[in-house]
């Protein structure tokens, strides 16, 4: 039984080496993340989130299905927890170890192997649990295996020779200790002259003295040794510690080796196996949990159809921000997506505050779910993976000593172009907003015909309306060099100024969001005679 390439995440060996060896791995950075709002609801402790992410349509799918598995069995996600920690307490004895350079030793040994036994419990009685529930590939698998190896006759002596060894290291209750001392009473060499069953007894020195009968009394103290007394420091009495496993490893050398050959041959080999999924343990279940709240919280979720990278596709019904439907009460608002061939790009104006940075996001992290593997935060959704996705969000002042804002702003945007391709996903959120309407508009205008040039798929929220007159202008420039078409989006509002948080594909108009804005505040020109005329 072969478990040493196997993956909960990657259905082949060949999927699982493309992904190391950078192959099938988008540019999807921390920092995108973070500004997309997906590590506020999906935090990993030992690893970064920016790890998993895939190109293949077939990993993906391979990962929906263990996904599945997950969601439809919550004992699955107790069993990765309660293994969690066993398999930390293997890499951190290994760590301890590799410090103090004692990789032979036996006592260390024995630990290692009742843990490795203790993480194949518990995966035998989880996964023994759910395996007529299970239908992914990965947990079929893993279960399967795990039976096949824990109700094997090799296992079952493994058991039986472990018990004998660690019962006897748990007979020793003490040690008798030699010391040779010179003419002037100082010691010159030590030794453990045995190892024995039982422990010592403190007794009443000045008695056994003066009777002179501790001869016949070889587990009675009369003496503690100073390594052990209140006054002295955790290294002394750590060095006195070591001496002792020191010495029982000496005595029980033999069977260190034919213990050794046990674990190096097979026990060290599947320890390893268990350690390499333990980021896997973790990403699955942190996912799970994210998915399982959304679904408590009555939120549609869906597995995505996967489409080739190069058809480009995005096309969500009733997509939502995941991040935002966790923190509010309130009912979301979902909206559709679609790019294809009749737009490629959007520019997405609207008031401040209706939704214009919520639904970016939202496209982001739909993209991103996908890519990991999971369901997407919407009623349905059809996905071509993109290569990489790029963010263009305000920064604080902290970013902008030496360049000014505007010129941040430009220079992050020129790396942008620096890498980008046809299968890239770039997201600008309120780009230029440091500058005047009039140049911000000209680079705008610049920005977006070389976006159209490359073809990905893009979403500029922005709060210049009259962009949109340029559109047909940016159309013209690009058209015979194969640019994809550029389209507008609004941010809609209700009456009385009451955001709808609705996303059309319509016209902006500009002055209709100023008269809310300016009703919303009282500062039309009849409010305003209202107040300076009160008297």
């Amino acid at each position: 039984m072969n478990l040493e390439n196997f993956s909960l995440l990657y259905p082949s060996e060949e999927s699982h080496k493309a992904h190391y060896s950078g192959k099938s791995v988008p540019d999807i950075s921390m920092f995108v993340l973070d500004e997309l709002g997906l590590t506020q609801i999906f935090d990993l402790k030992n690893s970064d989130l920016s790890e998993f992410f895939t190109i293949e349509p077939d990993v993906i799918r391979y990962r929906l299905d263990t996904f599945t598995d997950m969601l439809n069995n919550e004992s699955l996600a107790r069993m990765f927890l309660k293994l969690i920690p066993v398999l930390t307490d293997v890499m951190e004895l290994r760590r301890l170890e590799a410090d103090s350079g004692n990789t032979g030793d036996y006592l260390s040994s024995l630990t290692e192997i009742e843990l490795y036994i203790s993480s194949i419990e518990i995966l035998h009685e989880g996964l023994s649990a759910v395996r007529s529930n299970v239908k992914g590939a990965a947990f079929t698998t893993l279960a399967d295996r795990i039976m096949e190896l824990a109700e094997s006759d090799y296992y079952r002596e493994l058991n039986e020779k472990l018990g004998e060894l660690t019962n006897r290291v748990r007979e020793i209750k003490s040690v008798t200790i030699g010391v040779n001392l010179d003419a002037q009473l100082r010691p010159v060499e030590a030794g453990v002259l045995s190892i024995n069953p039982e422990s010592f007894r403190s007794g009443d020195v000045l008695e056994k003295i003066l009777r002179l009968n501790f001869k016949d009394d070889e587990y009675t103290c009369i003496a503690n040794l100073v390594p052990f007394g209140k006054k002295q420091s955790e290294n002394q009495k750590m060095a006195l510690s070591l001496a002792f496993n020191s010495a029982i490893n000496e005595v029980y050398k033999s069977s260190l080796r034919s213990w050794k050959r046990i674990v190096q041959a097979y026990v060290l080999e599947n320890t390893d196996f268990l350690l390499g999924l333990l980021p896997e343990f973790e990403f699955l279940v942190r996912g799970t949990e994210v998915l399982r709240a959304l679904s408590k919280k009555g939120c549609a979720l869906c597995r995505p159809d996967i489409r080739p990278m190069e058809e480009r596709a995005f096309a969500a019904v009733e997509l939502y921000n995941p991040d935002v439907a966790l923190r509010i009460d309130d009912d979301i608002v979902p909206n559709d997506v679609v790019f294809d061939e009749n737009a490629m790009i959007y520019v997405l104006t609207g008031p401040n505050r209706g939704g214009k940075s919520v639904i970016t996001c939202a496209i982001g992290m739909a993209q991103a779910m996908m890519q990991l593997g999971m369901f997407v935060p919407a009623k349905s959704a059809i996905i071509s993976p993109a290569d990489a996705i790029y963010t263009h969000f305000p920064t604080g002042a902290e970013d902008t000593i030496d360049k000014g804002r505007l010129g941040e702003e430009c220079a992050r945007l020129g790396e942008i172009f620096d890498n980008i391709t046809s299968a890239s996903l770039v997201l600008l959120d309120e780009s230029l907003s440091s500058t005047g309407s009039y140049e911000a508009s000209y680079i705008a205008a610049e920005v977006l015909a070389g976006l159209s040039l490359v073809g990905c798929r893009c979403l500029f929220s922005t709060h210049l309306h009259e962009l949109a007159a340029e559109l047909d202008n940016i159309a013209a420039r690009t058209r015979d060099r194969g640019g994809v078409a550029i389209d507008t989006l609004v941010a809609g509002i209700e009456g009385e100024g009451k955001r709808s948080f609705k996303i059309h594909r319509a016209k902006p108009d500009g002055k209709s969001y100023a008269r809310d804005i300016a009703s919303r505040y009282g500062l039309t020109y009849e409010n305003i005679l209202k107040k300076i005329n009160k008297d």
